[in-house]
């Protein structure tokens, strides 16, 4: 997604190295290598294992020109000291659920597809969504749900799944969105946004941690930049893209601050691609860049 606007900011005349922390299952990253110049590297990131393992084929032709990693993108200081990289030229950190994520029943993210309550981003750790709404006492679940998820009947949502995993665990996506609906009002059931999306969005969050270390990985990002590098962030929900816009307006803020922040305001998909990708209307593109140090004469 965005994809021109991240090409726009990323691809440099120069010979560059971009770390892609969110790489996913390729595009930016093919992108990226695509359009800069010979010498330019990518060292691509990411939880999902099979995401990896799709990039990994997809990139092939680039050779020694990618790097790909499997691991959490709140290590990235980590996973660029064993790589042996101290300075990057740029930084992409793209929070979305990609297409083939969502479209896998066996992964759990989607409300619309019958499977496995899981949501996690890594499959090799951690506990799942199921794990979550059959075990967090109801106090727990709703002020998660009503957190992370903004949703105004987090707290009747909350007590339905309790009294449902009573008799039964709730164990699929369909049960979770069939006790969602009998526990809100018949208006929201129909109403333009599905009645499940708060409480799946909020779960996904909560199982991948994903605001936890969002400030803490900004920072990060932004401390491996060489001067003259840019750190993109691409957000899909308001509580992301607050994180992203006050972390980037902290680091800018001051008399010869040593961050600008170069997008007054997020940049929006084109119309074009809202049209090919509906998915693509929610993000939200914010952008900051190293500025050489001041020096006292």
């Amino acid at each position: 997604m965005l994809t021109q606007e991240v090409r726009f900011w990323l691809v440099f005349e120069r010979a560059a190295t971009i770390l892609d922390c969110t790489v996913g299952y390729g595009g930016h990253a093919e992108m990226i290598l695509t359009s800069s110049p010979a010498g330019s590297i990518v060292i691509g990131l990411d939880r999902d294992a099979q995401a990896i393992d799709f990039s990994r084929r997809r990139l092939s032709q680039f050779g020694d020109r990618v790097v790909l990693r499997h691991g959490n993108y709140w290590d990235l200081k980590s996973h660029l000291a064993e790589a042996g990289i101290e300075k990057v030229d740029g930084v992409l950190l793209d929070f979305g659920i990609s297409s083939p994520q969502l479209d896998d029943p066996s992964r759990g993210f989607s409300f619309q597809r019958e499977g496995p309550l899981d949501m996690r981003m890594d499959q090799t750790a951690g506990q799942t969504a199921a794990d979550l709404v059959n075990s967090s006492p109801e106090h727990e679940l709703a002020d998660l749900i009503f957190q992370y998820g903004e949703e105004r009947y987090a707290r009747r949502i909350a007590r339905a799944i309790v009294q449902e995993r009573e008799h039964r665990p709730v164990e699929t996506t369909g049960a979770l969105v069939a006790i969602i609906a009998r526990s809100v009002p018949a208006p929201y059931r129909h109403g333009r946004i599905h009645c499940a999306t708060r409480t799946f969005q909020a779960l996904r969050i909560a199982v991948n941690h994903e605001l936890e270390f969002l400030e803490s990985s900004l920072r990060d990002a932004a401390e491996v930049l060489a001067v003259g590098g840019r750190v993109c962030a691409i957000s899909f929900h308001s509580l992301e893209d607050r994180i992203v816009k006050h972390t980037f307006r902290s680091l800018s803020q001051g008399e010869g601050a040593p961050f600008a922040t170069l997008t007054k305001k997020p940049v929006l998909s084109s119309q074009e691609e809202c049209e090919a990708n509906p998915r693509s209307r929610s993000a939200k593109l914010r952008v900051t860049e190293r500025q050489p140090t001041m020096r006292l004469v």
